[in-house]
């Protein structure tokens, strides 16, 4: 047996033990997760209010919070997202000042959560006094996805083959027209690849809603941006740190792990599939 077809074989196994590592902590994760928290799924588990100190009842405020924060969140961000990456692949100058704008949306991209948090409560709640509310916490956490938005929709905007662009002029068509009407529609699909990948982030961050959003108990929906709302991450974290009676609370908060896995399942999903459908609509 050569080298090369000795280094091949090594190198193959290799991943092999890679994939077999990486599914055997994925399938551990889930059993635990869902060993724990199955045993207290149940239909009133998801659509009654919790009682008696979060000891009996349900999750759905903090259901109904975590959508309102994730959705609302991800309309803020995706424009901006998408908006700022056209900026700076075709219309932005001087160079050095994108590079710049790029080097700080990359490092952005590595701030811990915690620091958004802060962020957002001195800015959102404070300085523009929108007291801890669901329009505080959904701003922060839209800051906090920009940057993932930015780089995914600037690398799907560069992927689109420059033909179209200079296809799209020689026509007579506007600057303007080409890149709302060929450009971002090319690419598209690859844009909310970029958008599934913060939805799953900012419907699992706790850090950034303590602050700005999140409160550890109520009776009540929110029927206003102005209102705080329960959310699934941070309901977790209550139950795990500030609970009198964990014997009771410790499988509600696996119950409400394994919901916000769904939920996060579920809408990523559902992106996923609109990706597809758009992308199977184009032709080239």
């Amino acid at each position: 047996m050569n080298k090369r077809k000795l280094q091949e074989i090594v190198g193959v196994n290799f991943l092999r033990l890679g994939v077999i590592f990486t599914a055997f902590f994925l399938i551990s994760f889930l059993y635990i997760i869902f060993s724990k928290g199955g045993s207290v799924l149940s239909w009133t588990f998801f659509t009654d209010f919790p009682r008696e100190g979060m000891t009996t009842g349900g999750i759905y405020p903090a259901i109904v919070g975590t959508l309102y924060l994730t959705i609302l969140s991800i309309l803020i961000a995706l424009p901006l997202g998408v908006f700022t990456a056209i900026y700076m692949v075709h219309l932005a100058k001087p160079y050095w000042l994108m590079r710049i704008v790029r080097i700080a949306v990359n490092t952005l991209a590595g701030v811990p959560s915690i620091i958004y948090g802060l962020f957002g409560l001195t800015l959102f709640v404070r300085i523009m006094q929108l007291e801890v509310s669901l329009i505080s916490g959904a701003l922060t956490l839209a800051i906090l996805a920009l940057p993932v938005i930015i780089n995914a929709s600037e690398e799907a905007i560069r992927s689109v083959p420059r033909s179209f662009r200079e296809g799209s002029l020689a026509l007579g068509a506007t600057e303007r027209q080409t890149i709302m009407r060929v450009i971002v529609p090319t690419a598209l699909p690859n844009i909310l690849t970029g958008a599934i990948i913060s939805i799953g982030r900012v419907a699992g961050e706790t850090a950034p809603i303590m602050f700005t959003a999140a409160t550890f108990y109520s009776r009540m929906l929110p029927t206003s941006i102005n209102h705080e709302v329960m959310a699934l991450p941070y309901h977790i974290y209550a139950l795990m740190t500030e609970g009198s009676k964990p014997d009771q609370q410790v499988p509600i908060a696996y119950g409400t792990a394994v919901v916000l896995l769904l939920l996060v399942m579920f809408v990523s999903a559902t992106a996923i599939i609109i990706r597809y459908k758009i992308r199977k609509s184009r032709k080239w």
